[in-house]
């Protein structure tokens, strides 16, 4: 297992937000003995000179092997954490994502690996189980929130 720590400068990263039937898809984001700690809708770091929206795309092509839709326009956040006793800190464009027909359907869990060789396995989760006392956490800590308030504001 790949012991991870946050980078020591300021990543400017790009997530999308996958739903299907009300839930997130979002990836398991566990601790150093391997237990669950929380979840991650899926993304990663833009490079220099790409835009956030390529960036986007090419995440997923690389983790998922699908091209997706980009949906409207995005949030942003800050999202300065502390992993493992390290601080990271992130400027984040969080947008909503559509998945090409039939991408995935029928599969509860996608198994992917990172750059890196480590091992991730992303599922749907419902919001409402989320930062709960007996469910995983949602990171960045405050997207529940922000999503809550998003979707209040479009309904």
């Amino acid at each position: 297992m790949t012991t991870w720590r946050p980078h020591q400068h300021i990543r400017v990263v790009a997530i999308g937000l996958h739903w299907r039937d009300g839930r997130l898809l979002a990836a398991e984001v566990r601790d150093d003995a391997a237990r669950i700690k929380g979840v991650r809708p899926l993304g990663g770091e833009i490079e220099f000179g790409e835009s956030w929206r390529a960036a986007l795309l090419r995440e997923f092509t690389e983790e998922l092997g699908i091209d997706v839709t980009i949906i409207g326009e995005p949030l942003t956040m800050e999202n300065i954490f502390v992993h493992e006793g390290a601080t990271g800190h992130e400027v984040m464009f969080i947008v909503e994502v559509a998945f090409p027909p039939g991408a995935f359907d029928g599969q509860d869990r996608i198994e992917f690996r990172e750059d890196n060789g480590e091992e991730i396995t992303a599922r749907w989760f419902d919001l409402a189980e989320l930062d709960e006392p007996d469910g995983p956490s949602l990171y960045p800590t405050g997207l529940k929130d922000l999503l809550l308030a998003w979707k209040n504001r479009r309904s």
